[in-house]
């Protein structure tokens, strides 16, 4: 299908900005800045694209107030970017093309919780810490995690996933419903709380993922589940990666339903001691957790630890205790941070990036990647929530630096042609945003990227939302 690429744009010039600005403030009063250190907030902040600040940066608190914000950039034909609290890592909150930010932060609102139906309804900005924090005390919980303490319209616009995934799926599996306001103003709510439907296209599906290049998120109706009577988490060392691979391979294989299976690399493991004041063995490492009744979990685990026997790994320390348990999974949510400062100056840029590939083939895509890293000479720690086959690397390289860059660029594209060829994609959460465009062809072919270029001029024909991000 070869359709046309989106509409070009253009930056709106100073009077056109004044001229929304004003209107804006009508609306919205003093939750409209021009301010340059707020816009630079608004825009690129975790990784190595740069920054490229929007004119404005609004602040609505109901969907009414996004419609009205909308609106008013449809008129004037000023680009819209969605931020929610800034913790992507492609590049999805820049603002190339100016424009107006809109951060949903305040929309922090849960509307509704529906114990007996598994499912809630909250607004775009309710993070998800706020949200389990709201749940605990009915038993309930939401259960995807990617680490970051993101909110729950970000993390179903670039469909997120993490350390849970494995047993209970990304954002995908987790929406029902969201409301979102269109390119031309319009409100609309994608499904119902059924938790099935054959009435018509998935809207909800077609949302989830497009990175706000299609509407902005304001509410979302998730599935929950109900928390663990008892969970058991631990850490087991492996001489080899391919073993710590083949371990998580086996596990999942023998069908034993892991809740977490985390994998970090020695370097990683090295890097997560020194930020995190922890003792791990500096190998190979899993931290895996089970889900279940005491007696579930218990044999779960025990499982998991004659498979890692078996394949040289041990010995498997058990962390039942909840602080145990906390601080652990804490220092692995803090591994970014951890990979960062192995390589600290102001010059040195940080250039995280992930792929997934199918679990068979995890062991044969990790360890060829290991020995690009070193034959590359970089420093670029490992982790990866592997019971899906997705991991990260984290290169850190001195942005003045020529050949370093060179260098980079060079292994992050053989990274993701590696992937490809083992039937893989080149980003199993982090998303497109700027940095991945390129790649969108040759992961899904012309035609399938010309009927997206045909789903976005069709609902976005002017390129108002998000432009320079995901369809290249």
């Amino acid at each position: 299908m070869n359709a046309p690429a989106p509409a070009p744009r253009t930056r709106p010039d100073a009077a056109t900005i004044a001229g929304l600005t004003e209107a804006l403030r009508a609306v919205l009063g003093d939750r409209v800045t021009e301010s340059r250190a707020v816009r630079e907030q608004h825009a690129n902040q975790l990784t190595w694209a740069p920054c490229e600040p929007p004119d404005l940066v609004v602040f609505p608190h109901t969907t009414a107030e996004v419609q009205a914000v909308v609106r008013a950039c449809a008129e004037r034909d000023v680009p819209i970017v969605p931020y929610g609290v800034g913790t992507s890592l492609e590049g999805h909150v820049n603002a190339p093309f100016g424009g107006v930010s809109i951060d949903t932060g305040a929309m922090n609102r849960v509307r509704a919780v529906n114990a007996d139906d598994l499912d809630c309804t909250v607004e775009a900005g309710v993070t998800r810490r706020a949200l389990n924090a709201y749940l605990r005390d009915t038993g309930l919980f939401f259960p995807i995690d990617p680490g970051a303490d993101a909110t729950i319209g970000g993390m179903a616009a670039t469909r997120a996933s993490g350390t849970n995934a494995v047993r209970y799926g990304t954002m995908k599996d987790a929406v029902l419903a969201l409301t979102a306001v269109m390119p031309n103003g319009d409100i609309v709510t994608t499904a119902r709380r059924a938790r099935k439907s054959s009435a018509g296209y998935d809207l909800t599906r077609l949302l989830v993922g497009s990175e706000g290049t299609l509407g902005i998120i304001t509410e979302v109706t998730l599935r929950l589940h109900g928390i663990p009577e008892a969970i058991s988490a631990g850490i087991c060392p492996f001489p080899s990666i391919k073993a710590a691979c083949d371990a998580t391979i086996l596990t999942i294989q023998s069908g034993i339903p892991v809740a977490r299976i985390e994998l970090l690399d020695e370097v990683q493991v090295a890097a997560c001691n020194r930020y995190s004041k922890l003792t791990l063995p500096e190998t190979p490492l899993l931290l895996v957790e089970f889900h279940g009744t005491d007696a579930g979990a218990r044999e779960q685990a025990e499982r998991f630890g004659e498979i890692a026997a078996e394949l040289g790994g041990g010995p498997f320390d058990w962390a039942t205790g909840a602080d145990a348990r906390a601080r652990l999974w804490q220092a692995r949510h803090d591994v970014y941070w951890a990979a960062v400062a192995l390589r600290p100056g102001p010059t040195i840029k940080n250039m995280s990036t992930d792929v997934c590939v199918p679990i068979s083939r995890l062991a044969e895509c990790v360890e060829a990647t290991k020995r690009d890293i070193a034959a590359t000479g970089l420093t670029a720690p490992i982790a990866g929530h592997v019971g899906d086959g997705n991991f990260h690397t984290l290169p850190l390289v001195d942005a003045d630096s020529p050949e370093e860059m060179s260098a980079v660029a060079g292994f992050l594209d053989r990274l993701v042609a590696r992937a490809l060829d083992l039937g893989g994609t080149c980003t199993g959460e982090h998303g497109i945003g700027q940095k991945k465009m390129r790649f969108m062809e040759s992961e899904h072919g012309p035609e399938a990227l010309g009927l997206m270029r045909t789903l976005k001029r069709a609902i976005d024909p002017r390129n108002l939302m998000n432009p320079g991000k995901l369809i290249p």
